[in-house]
C-alpha cells in the first residue's frame, strides 16, 4: 500500500522547465528530469497541439520511468497582437522614415513602408503620439495619424523586421480580451491530456480568469489556473486576478515592453509580495538564464536575477527557450537548480509571524498556521500533510521554515500541483479506508524506512479527523519518531 514517489532534495524552490525541439530526445527529456525538473511548460504558441500531446505522453512516460511527480502545465497563446508578414521575409527600418500598419483582412505583403497587423481594431485603441513596440521593443514605431484603417507612423531606430513579430503599446490600454476562440478550443486539449496547470496569456481582470475557469469546467478539466501577468492593465487589477487564480505568473517578457524595463524589477517584487499575501503559488518567468541559449554557463547578471527571485519568496523560476530550442538544455536545469540551492542559503529561517493573516475563515489554514509556530520552537525535523487536494499544503508553504514538507497523498493530480509548491516534497501515500490514527502511523515509517526521518526526530502530522472527506484538516499531532519509525504522540490539536 505504501511507496515513494518522488526522490527528495533539498532544494525548495521549483523549477519549471519549457519542452520543444531540444527536449524532444528521450534521453535528454530523461536527462532534464533528473537534473531537478519539477513541472514542464507546453508552449502552445507554437507547433500543432498534436506535438505538444505527443511531449505531454512523452513527460508522463518518463517521469513514471524514474518515480517522479512532474506536472504538467499549458500555456495558452492568448491575443497575441502580431504584425503579419513581409513580401521577402525581412525588411529594414531607418529612424527618422514613416511606416504604416494596415488593419485590415487583405493587407498586402510588407515591405519597407507598411505591413498588415493582425488585430483589425488597433485603429480605436490608438492616437496620436502612442509609442508602438515591436519584436519585444526592438523596433519602436510613434503614431502620427489614424486613418481609417491605416495607421502612420514614423520609425524610431534603426532595425529589422520580420514577418509575424509581436507589438504592444507603451503603457497599455488595448481592448482586446484574454481569452480567444482558440484558446478555448486549445483548454479543451488541455483538459483531454489532462493537464495539471492552464496558463492564461495577456489576462486583464478576474473575469478573464473565470471565463478560463467556467471552460476548463466545461471541458471535465480541475487544473490550476494560471495568471500570466503581462499587461498594464492587469497591474492595475492586480489584488482581484491573483484573488480569482490559483497561480500567478510573473511573465516579465512582454510585462517589461509594455511597462518599460526601469519598472519591471519593482513590479516583479510587487506581483510576487501580493501572491504570497493571498496564498498563491507564483512563478517568476522569462528570460532568467536567456545567454543559456547558446552557452553552457550563465552570466553573473542572470544568476543575480534567479537568486533575487529565489529570495523574494518565488515558489518557482522557469525556463523557456534555454530548454525548448537551445543548445544546453540540460546545463540550464542544472545551473538553475545549483542558483536556487544558493539562494536558499541566505534565508533566514525565523518565521515572521506578525505578517501572517489575522482573522482565519478555514480550518486547515488555522491548523498550517499552528503548525509552523510550533516547528519555529520545538526544532521539528518535518511537518507530514496527510491531504486530498493540497490545500493544507499551500498555506504550509507560504511560510518559510527550516522544516521539510511531506505532502502525503493518494491523488497523483494533487501530487503533481503540489509539486509547483514552494518547500514541498509530493509523496505517494494511500491513506483511504484507514483511521486517522492509523494513516499517521504509517506515514511516518514510510519516511523513517526511506531514510528521511531518524529515531528521536520531532514531527508534525497534519490532517482531517475524516481521512476521505476532501477539504478537512482539522487536526495537528506532535509526535517523536521512536524505535522502527513508531510514532510516539507528545501533542494534539
Amino acid at each position: 500500500m505504501l511507496h515513494m514517489s518522488t526522490p527528495l532534495t533539498n532544494r525548495r524552490t521549483k523549477i519549471l522547465a519549457t519542452l520543444g525541439p531540444a527536449t524532444d530526445d528521450p534521453a535528454v527529456l530523461d536527462a532534464i528530469l533528473a537534473a531537478g525538473v519539477d513541472v514542464v511548460r507546453l508552449n502552445f504558441s507554437h507547433g500543432d497541439p498534436s506535438a505538444q500531446v505527443a511531449r505531454a505522453e512523452a513527460v508522463r512516460a518518463a517521469a513514471a520511468k524514474v518515480g517522479r511527480e512532474v506536472g504538467i502545465l499549458c500555456d495558452l497563446p492568448g491575443p497575441k497582437i502580431r504584425i503579419e508578414r513581409f513580401a521577402q521575409g525581412k525588411v529594414a527600418l531607418r529612424a527618422g522614415e514613416p511606416f504604416r500598419l494596415i488593419a485590415r483582412d487583405d493587407a498586402p505583403a510588407g515591405d519597407e513602408q507598411q505591413v498588415g497587423v493582425s488585430y483589425l481594431d488597433l485603429p480605436r485603441d490608438v492616437k496620436t503620439d502612442d509609442l508602438l513596440l515591436l519584436d519585444d521593443g526592438m523596433m519602436q514605431l510613434r503614431v502620427t495619424q489614424i486613418e481609417g484603417d491605416v495607421i502612420h507612423t514614423i520609425v524610431q531606430n534603426d532595425g529589422y523586421l520580420s514577418d509575424r513579430k509581436g507589438l504592444n503599446k507603451l503603457g497599455g490600454g488595448l481592448s482586446l480580451g484574454a481569452l480567444t476562440e482558440r484558446d478555448k478550443e486549445l483548454i479543451a486539449v488541455a483538459a483531454e491530456l489532462k493537464a495539471d496547470f492552464i496558463a492564461v496569456s495577456f489576462c486583464r481582470n478576474a473575469e478573464d480568469m473565470n471565463e478560463a475557469r467556467r471552460v476548463a469546467q466545461s471541458h471535465g478539466s480541475d487544473a490550476h489556473l494560471v495568471a500570466k501577468i503581462e499587461r498594464a492593465e492587469a497591474i492595475e487589477n492586480l489584488h482581484e486576478i491573483v484573488a480569482a487564480s490559483d497561480v500567478v505568473m510573473v511573465a516579465r517578457g512582454d510585462l517589461g515592453v509594455e511597462i518599460g524595463d526601469a519598472e519591471l524589477h519593482g513590479l516583479q517584487k510587487k506581483i510576487i509580495r501580493a501572491s504570497l499575501e493571498q496564498d498563491r503559488v507564483v512563478i517568476t518567468a522569462t528570460q532568467m538564464l536567456q545567454s543559456m541559449v547558446e552557452s553552457p554557463i550563465p552570466t553573473r547578471a542572470e544568476v543575480l536575477d534567479v537568486a533575487n527571485a529565489v529570495i523574494d519568496g518565488t515558489d518557482a523560476v522557469m525556463l523557456s527557450q534555454e530548454t525548448a530550442t537551445g543548445s544546453f538544455p540540460v546545463k540550464a536545469v542544472e545551473a538553475m537548480a545549483r542558483i536556487c540551492l544558493g539562494a536558499e542559503r541566505q534565508f533566514d529561517h525565523d518565521t515572521d509571524f506578525e505578517k501572517a493573516p489575522r482573522n482565519l475563515q478555514r480550518s486547515d489554514q488555522a491548523i498550517a498556521m499552528a503548525a509552523m509556530f510550533l516547528s519555529e520552537h520545538m526544532q521539528v525535523r518535518a511537518i507530514v500533510a496527510l491531504t486530498d487536494t493540497g490545500g493544507t499544503t499551500r498555506f504550509l508553504s507560504r511560510f518559510r521554515s527550516p522544516a521539510q514538507i511531506y505532502a502525503m497523498s493518494g491523488f497523483a493530480s494533487a501530487r503533481r500541483r503540489m509539486a509547483l509548491m514552494r518547500d514541498v516534497n509530493p509523496v505517494a501515500f494511500e491513506y483511504r479506508g484507514i483511521s486517522a490514527r492509523e494513516a499517521t502511523r504509517f506515514a511516518t515509517r514510510q519516511l523513517f524506512e526511506a531514510g528521511l526521518l531518524n529515531v528521536g526526530d520531532h514531527v508534525i502530522v497534519t490532517n482531517g479527523d475524516e481521512m476521505d472527506r476532501r477539504g478537512g484538516t482539522n487536526t495537528l499531532r506532535l509526535l517523536q519518531v521512536g524505535v522502527n519509525g513508531q510514532a510516539v504522540g507528545l501533542a494534539s490539536l
